[in-house]
This record gives C-alpha cells, structure tokens and sequence, in this order.
C-alpha cells in the first residue's frame, strides 16, 4: 500500500537554467524516512530550465515537473505547485538559491511539531565569489526577520519556508497580486488568520544566492523599497497612527540630507555600493509613498 505523501517541496522556476541543477543535485542527495516529493512549477522559462529538470527524473523518481506558465509570476508559480501536491504539508525553495544537507529532514520533523516554520539562511557559500556579497548582510542568520510597520510580526524569506497544508488553504495561497515580498505578505497573513506563529528552525539551512550585479542589486533593492510602501499601506488599518503628518517627510528628508553627506567616506568599491543601495532604497520608498499616497516609512 502506498505511504501518503507527507511534504511537498515546490520550486517555482523562470529561466533558472544556469542555477535550478544545483538546487536539484541538493534535493537528490536528501534522505528523510517519510515520504516527499519536488515539483518544479515552470512558469514559462524561454531557457532550456524544463530540460534541466527533465534530467533529473531517472534519479528523482519523487521529481514532477508542471506547467505553471499560465500568468507570470513568483507567487502564482508556487499557487500552482500546491495545486498539483499530494502532501500533506508543503515546502518552498528558490530554484536559484541550494538547500543544505538534512534540510528535507530537518524541515520535515519540524513540521510534526510546528505548522508554520522557516529556514536559516546562509549568504557566504554561494557569493563568496562576489564583492558585492561584501556589502550585504544577513537577514536570516540566527532567527526570523521583522518589520517596523503593522503588522509588525515576524516574517520570512520565501525559500525554505513550510507549512501544513490546511493553513496555506485557509489563506488562500500567495497573493498573485504582489510581484514583490509576497513571502512577507503571506507570512503576516497566516499569522493574523490562522492565529499561529512562525518558528525559526536553525538546523534547516538554505545557501541563499544574492544578485551579483551591482546594476541587479539596486534594481532589487528599489523594488524592495515600494513594495514594503505597499505592505505597509496594505496594513496601516491595524494602527491607530495617524496618517497625515509633516513628521515622516521631515525625517526622511534629514536621511537624504545624512546619505549626501557619506559620500565623503567612500573610500572603496564596497563603500560605494551601500552608499548606492541606500539611494535605491530611499528612492524606493519615495517612489512607493507617491504611488500609494502615504508618508515615507522609516525604515
């Protein structure tokens, strides 16, 4: 008699070619005494990704390989893997970034105890090749990240989160409104509808790959900027703050003001790169309170 699937794991992939091999070649070396599958939710790659997984099938006969290319999108990607899960819990991991090993185990039992959990992140072993890797630092080293806005809850990165099933239905999914932080959104929004929290789980390691363009970091971070705007907006009923206040634009005034001033401490090429990133994120978050009528955050 065949064992129910227990977990999951979905990895939504767009033009991964270069990278979804090594996350699988890590998925194939796993050993967990349950049972799981992976399915790679394709959501319309032009590179050879589909052929990438495709080679993977002899030695992962727990591989399946979708077709999730009907709307663009992170979230609708993942949405789709669940649509064709048969566990009854579900992971998620990023086709670019590599789960350690005894990630699949460690994840897995964590699950017998906790519905909702998430992965540590490692950032040296896939950049160390990168100086910009240099300027960056890590939001998931040793528990979960937060937020100072409302909700102000814990949140997760994406890869290498997991839940039970009966929750990720509860709420929905991801929300394939949002091309950016809808890890973040779909965090807060389990925690307020399903009243359970997010536990941090140390052994569960993902080795998480960052841009390695100075050009593709600050287009991220800016990115990165507007959507918490976004968040934030999306969330501000659950503050008793009042809006309209000269107070938010006067203090992000005085950032830029601080921010020209560092330009004289740029001694190095790291130097200039988080001098930049900040630009892209202050202009982010201009860009976000322009486009969602509300005060800058601070943050």
């Amino acid at each position: 008699m065949q064992r129910e699937v227990r977990l999951s794991i979905i990895i939504p992939c767009y033009n991964a070619a270069t990278t979804l091999g090594e996350q699988l070649t890590a998925l194939a070396s796993q050993r967990w005494d349950r049972p799981w599958e992976v399915i790679v939710a394709d959501n319309g790659s032009r590179d050879e990704s589909r052929r990438v997984a495709a080679d993977f099938l002899v030695r992962m006969p727990n591989l399946r390989i979708i077709d999730a290319g009907a709307r663009r999108g992170g979230a609708f990607a993942r949405n789709e893997g669940v649509r064709h899960a048969r566990g009854t819990a579900l992971a998620f991991v990023d086709a670019d970034d590599v789960v350690a090993p005894g990630w699949v185990a460690a994840i897995g039992q964590a699950l017998d105890t906790f519905p909702f959990v998430a992965s540590r992140f490692d950032i040296e072993h896939l950049n160390h090749h990168s100086w910009l890797s240099r300027t960056r630092r890590n939001p998931q080293a040793d528990g979960l990240q937060r937020v100072s806005y409302p909700p102000y809850l814990p949140h997760a990165g994406g890869s290498g989160l997991a839940i039970e099933r009966t929750l990720h239905d509860q709420v929905g999914g991801f929300d394939e409104t949002l091309s950016r932080l809808m890890d973040t959104d779909y965090c807060f929004r389990v925690q307020l509808q399903c009243q359970v929290p997010l536990t941090f789980v140390p052994d569960a390691l993902v080795y998480v790959r960052y841009r390695d363009t100075l050009v593709g970091m600050l287009r991220q971070t800016r990115e990165r900027a507007i959507a918490n705007v976004a968040l934030a907006r999306r969330y501000s009923h659950l503050t008793d703050t009042p809006r309209r206040s000269l107070s938010p634009w006067l203090s992000y005034a005085r950032r830029w003001l601080r921010q020209v001033g560092r330009v004289v401490q740029i001694r190095q090429r790291e130097h200039l790169a988080e001098w930049l990133r900040m630009n892209a994120w202050l202009i982010g978050l201009l860009q976000g309170s322009l486009q969602y009528r509300c005060p800058p955050l601070a943050i």
